[in-house]
């Protein structure tokens, strides 16, 4: 790590940035190939990444938690880049307003982790998680993305159901939340998201009062769904005087 004089911003290596940022250099390499990233500062063949690098790595983590494809992420950045201020709040950037509420992270020994779990942090285990980007790793301690994944998970290892197959599940969702994500992403920016620009509305504003919206169909879908699931598997009828969801 070097140290720059001019402007005392700490620099990194890209295998030290990508730690930091609990990526792999694999990943890190695609980021800027996408351009999402800006260049380096060159030193001969030794390129040095810096705090900006990993605010903007940060950023990208939380966009793709959102449910952001990594070519939308790159049209919002543009979009920020070139003096968009309210794209910037929308994305929740630093120096603007975040709309979006952003997971509570946990902070973690090691020893801690495994203590949480029963004994069942296996190396497989973990690479899971890091792929998933549930866990990341900063100095001496390991960070959880979110408090409320965390406590669900632990209750249902407590419950009897194996981590892998916690997190095996863990990985269908996400690619079903993706899927709804997109869903509504598409229907803001469609119908209603353009329309706010135009009357000079508050786009973050417009977003943050829509958003109960969107967690409330899914809530609701999901019960539903639920409901049908565990009458079929236990062979009940659906009460009477309601049809289907109900």
């Amino acid at each position: 790590m070097a140290t720059s004089e001019a402007d005392e911003v700490r620099e990194y290596r890209m295998a030290e940035l990508a730690e930091k940022a609990g990526i792999t250099v694999r990943t890190l390499r695609f980021y800027r190939e996408r351009k999402l990233l800006p260049p380096p500062r060159r030193e001969g063949r030794i390129a040095w990444y810096n705090d900006h690098h990993l605010a903007r790595l940060r950023t990208i983590a939380a966009l793709l938690e959102r449910g952001h494809t990594l070519g939308g992420i790159a049209e919002l950045l543009a979009a920020f880049e070139s003096g968009r201020r309210d794209v910037g709040e929308l994305l929740g950037l630093p120096g603007a307003a975040a709309s979006w509420p952003a997971e509570t992270p946990v902070r973690l020994r090691p020893e801690a982790l495994a203590d949480y779990f029963q004994g069942e942090v296996t190396p497989e285990n973990l690479s899971t998680s890091l792929d998933l980007g549930y866990l990341a790793v900063d100095g001496d301690e390991i960070v959880h993305l979110s408090r409320r994944l965390l406590d669900v998970s632990h209750t249902l290892v407590e419950q009897g159901v194996p981590l892998a197959a916690v997190l095996g599940a863990a990985r269908e969702v996400r690619e079903h939340v993706e899927a709804i994500a997109e869903t509504f992403v598409t229907l803001l920016r469609t119908h209603v998201l353009a329309d706010a620009v135009a009357r000079g509305e508050d786009v973050g504003e417009t977003v943050e009062r829509l958003r109960p919206l969107a967690t409330s169909v899914v809530d609701a879908e999901l019960t539903m769904a639920m409901n049908r699931r565990m009458r079929a598997e236990l062979g009940e009828a659906p009460p009477r005087g309601h049809s289907g969801d109900q």
